[in-house]
């Protein structure tokens, strides 16, 4: 059995950097951040943080993130940013979930985030979260066979996972999380059957989106993750409301006892901690519901969760097991991308890209690069006439197991480079590693328009001007293709409009 828990490692010499992960989890309640050493496949925690923000709680009625929690979660981060110092960029991740991910201001604060942490933050969507969620549980857990049922109320959302072993078989985010159940029905603090009853009916019918997939014959063991469930675990355990699992009749009791209190200020209840009191009502209202809706009996908790799954997810791009690599293989079937023409595209567009950036290429630059050729034709499903474009919305839009939401406007900027308007492209693409993968990519398509393997020009140079870029090409060559030599013409007239230079050479 693998477990992300400490596991009395006592170290004798300081533990050499590349052998050190470490992840930051912005949540919608806690921020969290871990620093785990590599041994082997296995992980084990050197160091871990936490700082309950409720980010969640700042989020005004416009969807804007308050001042007040604004500082205090910068507060956090700067304290974080310090215990993360001398770790290099592969060897961290921080990853933002819901708050951040519908807070209308959340580039703002991203921006200043990202400086004190000294890291970039990755907005990752419900469905990569509920993934990242699964991976963490399945390596705390025994590595049986059966079909698990993980659920994970978080602040904002709460992810609902079927996975075997190590893979998630079924994902699923809701807008159920215990910061936002506790403001919006708990707010002055009252604990009644009227507010319980309201809001375990209002979750009650978020679920019922999902019930069909979620169905108990789906799956063997139901399998809680996070702090709303560990809370839970706890309080019904140590008042002996029900033994080691978390059950609806105990739960049950937990809301009576809850609500013979009256009030969250003078809830005193053994083995819940005063951290976790303020949230605690939305958190239990919102278990309940998942417990009627989707009849479950009784449900274990694991220790791991979206952090540790996000250092094995790390692990594995280490590791050459790249969760990314395997989502553009199945967008590739998934799409029936031409594998001849994508292959072709693909290897010139990265040859062109090394002529740009020599030696000092960074590796991943190239492998959005990589992945942007791959998969720059999946459009076609949709329809020829600007196939670039349909390309590029699914790139930017759909759910892809591994990639960050910055990672997909990336490579759907790029994508959409490919043809068309240049103009469009001065707003989306800041970085000068973006522009040379783009430029690479949009010449590539055009020498490889006939979708035929031609013979390459044996004089083939492309290199970057104080206005542009200049390709230079063998003379011969151009006669012999007009076709694609009118076509530069007309690529030569794009720049032009938007103010750069494409030169064209003749060798």
């Amino acid at each position: 059995m693998s477990n992300s828990r400490t596991k009395g490692v006592i170290l004798t010499s300081p533990t050499p950097p590349h052998d050190v992960l470490a992840t930051v989890d912005l949540g919608s309640n806690s921020f969290r951040l871990q620093v785990s050493r590599v041994v082997e496949d296995q992980l084990y925690t050197l160091d871990t943080l936490k700082d309950t923000v409720r980010l969640g709680a700042g989020l005004n009625d416009d969807k804007t993130l308050d001042d007040d929690t604004q500082e205090r979660a910068l507060a956090c981060l700067a304290r974080f940013g310090e215990r993360l110092r001398g770790l290099g960029p592969k060897q961290v991740r921080v990853v933002g979930t819901n708050t951040l991910r519908v807070a209308k201001n959340a580039p703002a604060f991203i921006a200043r985030a990202e400086t004190l942490l000294g890291f970039p933050i990755e907005i990752i969507a419900g469905r990569e979260e509920a993934r990242l969620i699964y991976l963490g549980a399945a390596h705390s857990l025994p590595a049986t066979k059966e079909r698990r049922l993980v659920v994970d109320i978080g602040g904002g959302s709460t992810e609902f996972i079927i996975g075997s072993q190590f893979r998630a078989l079924v994902t699923e985010s809701l807008p159920l999380g215990c910061v936002s159940y506790s403001r919006r029905f708990f707010a002055d603090g009252k604990l009644n059957r009227s507010n319980f009853q309201d809001a375990i009916m209002a979750a009650r019918a978020e679920v019922q989106r999902i019930v069909h997939e979620y169905r108990p014959e789906e799956w063997q063991l139901a399998v809680g993750t996070s702090g709303t469930a560990r809370a839970l675990r706890d309080a019904l355990e140590i008042n002996d409301y029900s033994a080691d699992d978390i059950t609806l009749g105990g739960m049950e009791q937990l809301k009576n006892e809850l609500i013979r209190f009256g009030n969250l200020k003078y809830v005193n209840l053994n083995g819940l901690k005063a951290d976790r009191v303020p949230v605690i009502a939305g958190g239990l209202a919102i278990m309940i519901a998942i417990f009627e809706e989707l009849l479950i009996d009784k449900m274990i908790v694991a220790e791991g969760a979206l952090r540790d799954g996000v250092l094995y997810d790390l692990l594995g791009r280490h590791r050459e097991k790249d969760m990314r690599d395997t989502t553009v293989a199945q967008f590739k079937r998934r799409y029936h991308v031409d594998l001849a023409q994508s292959q072709r595209v693909t290897a010139l567009a990265e040859r062109l890209c090394g002529m740009l950036c020599g030696v000092e290429c960074d590796p991943d630059t190239l492998k959005r690069l990589q992945w942007a050729a791959r998969l720059h034709e999946i459009g076609l499903t949709i329809a020829h006439t600007a196939y670039h474009k349909h390309s590029a919305y699914i790139l930017q839009n759909a759910d892809m197991p591994g990639f960050s939401k910055r990672e997909q406007a990336t490579l759907a900027s790029i994508v959409l480079g490919q043809r068309g308007d240049m103009g469009k492209m001065m707003s989306l693409l800041s970085e000068p590693g973006h522009w040379q993968a783009m430029v690479a990519l949009r010449l590539a398509v055009l020498f490889y328009r006939s979708r035929n393997d031609v013979v390459l020009p044996d004089v083939l140079e492309l290199r970057q001007t104080s206005r542009g870029f200049e390709l230079t090409l063998d003379k011969a060559w151009l006669v012999a293709n007009p076709l694609t030599a009118s076509a530069f013409k007309q690529e030569v007239k794009q720049w032009d409009n938007v103010g750069f230079t494409l030169d064209i050479v003749r060798a």
